[in-house]
């Protein structure tokens, strides 16, 4: 099995549990529902893009990628290239709706 699958698997094992948990703790069906759907957004997110593609420039996103542009270094278990730009905007968008999540499922 591949490495991303395996990451996606551990992943959805992971919500699996902290959905369990929110349903022991706030015992309401909406709230365990609303962890389901922002916890697999994440994942889908992260795990899921096609990371190859998105490392080229802007303009080539829509082209798919040719056979001789794959390198040992794209195609290696690395998928997910450090760029602080990025990085600075997932922290943005994934800390805003883990935030606006917790507020949902602390308020009784």
């Amino acid at each position: 099995m591949k490495n991303v699958e395996k990451n996606f698997q551990l992943s959805v094992a992971c919500l699996a549990v902290v959905i369990v948990f929110i349903a022991w703790y706030t015992q309401s069906l909406q709230k365990m529902m609303a962890t389901y759907f922002i916890g697999m957004l994440g994942i889908i997110g992260v795990l899921l893009p096609d990371w190859e593609s998105f490392d080229q420039s802007m303009s080539q996103w829509g082209t798919p990628l040719k056979v001789d542009e794959f390198t040992v270094e794209s195609c290696g278990s690395v998928r997910f290239r450090f760029y602080p730009v990025r990085m600075v905007i997932f922290t943005i968008v994934y800390g805003l709706g883990l935030y606006k999540w917790w507020m949902f499922i602390s308020i009784e």
